[in-house]
C-alpha cells in the first residue's frame, strides 16, 4: 500500500513539473489559475442582482424583465481583464466551446473555465473566457474532458452569439489535462 501512495505522489509530482515545462519557441509558458485573469478588485455581485424578492414577482417575458436580463448580459461583456498578462507566454486548462472548424477538427473554440460554461445561459464573465485560435486544428474527442491550452495570451474582445470573450490564445500545443481532485 505504502508503495502505491508513493507511485501515486510521484506522478502527481511528475504532471505538476510536467505542467511547468511547457516551453514554447524558448519560452516558458506556465500554467496559470483562472483568477488571476480577473483584476483583483472585480467582483461580479449577482447576489445583488438575484437577491431581490422583487424578481420572483417578474413575468419572465415583461420588459422589466428583458432590461434587467440585458444588464446582466452587458455586464458580463464587459469584465475587466488584467493588462499585464497582455503577451504573456502561458498554458490554461479548461473545456473547450467549438466555434469554428471543417469537419472533425476544431480550429477557433472559446476556452472556458468549467464544463457547459457557454452552452448554459448566463455565460461566464469575458474575462473568464479565451478565444483561442489552433491553425491547425485539433479533434476534440469529448466537450466533458479538460485540456490544457499553452501559447501567447493577449487581451482582446472577441464577440460571439455563445458569449464574449476577453482575452485571445494563440494556442501552440493542446493536450489532455486531469482535474486535480
Amino acid at each position: 500500500m505504502r508503495s502505491v501512495i508513493l507511485m501515486l505522489a510521484a506522478l502527481l509530482n511528475l504532471t505538476a513539473a510536467h505542467a511547468e515545462d511547457v516551453i514554447i519557441n524558448g519560452e516558458a509558458a506556465p500554467e496559470i489559475d483562472w483568477a488571476v485573469l480577473m483584476p483583483e478588485d472585480y467582483a461580479l455581485s449577482l447576489e445583488t442582482m438575484y437577491n431581490n424578492p422583487e424578481l420572483e414577482q417578474l413575468d419572465d417575458y415583461s420588459d422589466k424583465a428583458q432590461r434587467l436580463y440585458d444588464e446582466l448580459m452587458q455586464s458580463l461583456a464587459s469584465a475587466p481583464v488584467v493588462e499585464t498578462m497582455n503577451g504573456q507566454m502561458v498554458s490554461v486548462p479548461g473545456f473547450v466551446v467549438p466555434l469554428e472548424g471543417e469537419g472533425d477538427k476544431v480550429d477557433r473554440f472559446f476556452l472556458v473555465p468549467y464544463f457547459g460554461a457557454c452552452i448554459h445561459v448566463p455565460p461566464p464573465p469575458s474575462n473568464q473566457i479565451i478565444d483561442v485560435h489552433y491553425e491547425p486544428g485539433t479533434r476534440i474527442e469529448s466537450l466533458y474532458d479538460a485540456v490544457i491550452v499553452s501559447g501567447r495570451l493577449t487581451t482582446e474582445v472577441f464577440s460571439h452569439e455563445m458569449g464574449t470573450a476577453g482575452y485571445r490564445l494563440e494556442a501552440f500545443r493542446i493536450a489532455p489535462y486531469e482535474i486535480p481532485e
